[in-house]
């Protein structure tokens, strides 16, 4: 498996391939590789010609040092991932400093309001970190498809608005979210919960789905409350925000238009890991 630890090296090799006219389909990633991953590397292998993956973990759309620190990182289990999935995967890590040539700072973006809602409230700076590295990325790859996990569906709609502000022609593609067998949203973070955690947390997707089942019969002012009432009941989980919004402005609902396409968004946290989920609700 071709694997670039330079953006230079990577670009000299991707040079006849867009020569060729071939398409390139790109995965970014943190590494932790996991079945949601690979599905998205999958996918991908289907509709081009090409596919290259990244695995870098990005310092700037980190506010929580901690956090940054304790991220996993297991890159020789990454690569026999990617080379049992296809050893013809081009791999991209990189070091922090070919990417940023310097100290990792983040550019400033104006995402039209949606950086402002849910984690942008949460994560100070979050989505100009993940703005920086996603254009970095795709500049450096110049993908002709990218493809994103629905997981982290407010970031997905970031990446298609930077996109579109930006007058680059790289189709995005939202995948399904991919679930552990107890429906626990798959995520590098998952590594890091116990045995016992990882079991408890599938009380997460179990509340997404009565959520959904009461979305047509109740307030979200209601609805809302009863979320965190599950939540006051289970003390291992932390509820740090519960919001039903509008899928295209991320506002959150406060009054239903059958013309809108609604979802249910949540971050529980526990033992200090932070686990996101998210439901579509129509």
């Amino acid at each position: 498996m071709p694997i670039f630890y330079g953006k230079a090296s990577l670009m000299n090799y991707l040079k006849p391939i867009k020569a060729l006219h071939s398409t390139i389909g790109f995965v970014p990633t943190m590494g932790a590789l996991h079945q949601g991953h690979l599905a998205l590397m999958q996918k991908s292998l289907l509709e081009n010609e090409n596919t290259v993956v990244s695995i870098f973990v990005n310092p700037t759309q980190f506010n929580n040092s901690e956090d940054l620190a304790k991220y996993p990182r297991t890159f020789d289990e990454d690569v026999k991932k990617l080379t049992a999935l296809n050893p013809n995967i081009i791999l991209y890590a990189p070091e922090v400093v070919d990417i940023y040539d310097g100290t990792p700072l983040a550019e400033h973006f104006d995402f039209d309001g949606l950086e402002n809602q849910m984690e942008g409230k949460f994560r100070p700076g979050h989505f100009n970190g993940v703005g920086t590295i996603v254009k970095r990325l795709f500049e450096i790859v110049q993908p002709t498809k990218a493809y994103f996990g629905e997981k982290d569906f407010q970031q997905l709609q970031i990446v298609k608005k930077m996109v579109a502000k930006n007058h680059l022609n790289i189709t995005i593609i939202g995948c399904p979210i991919f679930r552990e067998p107890n429906n626990l949203a798959m995520s590098s973070r998952n590594e890091r919960l116990s045995a016992l955690e990882r079991a408890e947390a599938a009380i997460i997707y179990k509340i997404l789905t009565s959520v959904k089942a009461q979305f047509f019969t109740k307030s979200t002012a209601e609805i809302s409350e009863w979320v965190q009432k599950s939540f006051r009941n289970n003390p291992t989980f932390v509820l740090e925000y519960f919001v039903i919004a509008d899928e295209a402005t991320l506002l959150p609902c406060t009054r239903k238009y059958k013309n809108k396409k609604y979802r249910a968004f949540i971050v529980v946290i526990v033992n200090n890991i932070r686990l996101i989920d998210t439901i579509s609700l129509n």
